[in-house]
């Protein structure tokens, strides 16, 4: 499969910026109310940084830091979830998400399926020592490896398929 696609780096003085993030913030919220359907859909979906992923590698780290900011907030805001105990974790690993996928995508222009394996695991695995830290518990902080690997395949196949399928 071919894997060049065209990507972009929108800046903060675009309307497009605002448009795209916003775009992403409520798929960001719209995936996680069908995700919560199911028991422990949250936990094991990780649907919050889905469309985190597609905003930093495909449109830039402005879209992404965007999206990664507002789309926890705004869900917190609205639903309760996440709940405001977990807000600060679920933060740092979105802006880490956001940053770690839009450097892949400036650094190689392309979009390979090694490249999202890499940035999902980095991004949980950077992010789950740093709740580890923050919570004093080594369990708890890298719960998502426990629970949420079905969420992780689904980031890094899911993102992968969509910008293949929008290529332009």
């Amino acid at each position: 499969m071919e894997t060049n696609v065209k990507l972009y780096a929108l800046k903060y003085n675009q309307a497009k910026t605002y448009l795209m993030a916003t775009l992403f913030v409520v798929g960001n919220i719209l995936l996680p109310q069908l995700c919560h359907l199911v028991p422990q859909g949250g936990l094991t979906f990780l649907p919050i940084y889905f469309f985190t992923l597609i905003a930093a590698y495909k449109f830039g780290w402005q879209v992404g830091l965007l999206t990664a900011v507002f789309s926890p907030l705004v869900n917190s805001a609205l639903f309760s979830m996440p709940a405001p105990a977990v807000l600060p974790s679920i933060l740092i690993k979105s802006v880490l998400l956001a940053l770690m996928a839009a450097y892949m995508a400036q650094r190689t222009q392309k979009a390979q399926l090694w490249m999202f394996f890499v940035v999902v695991l980095g991004y949980q695995l950077v992010g789950s020592l740093v709740e580890s830290l923050m919570v004093g518990s080594f369990a708890q902080g890298f719960q998502d490896f426990r629970i949420g690997i079905p969420g992780m395949l689904i980031q890094i196949f899911g993102a992968f398929a969509l910008i293949h399928l929008f290529k332009k």
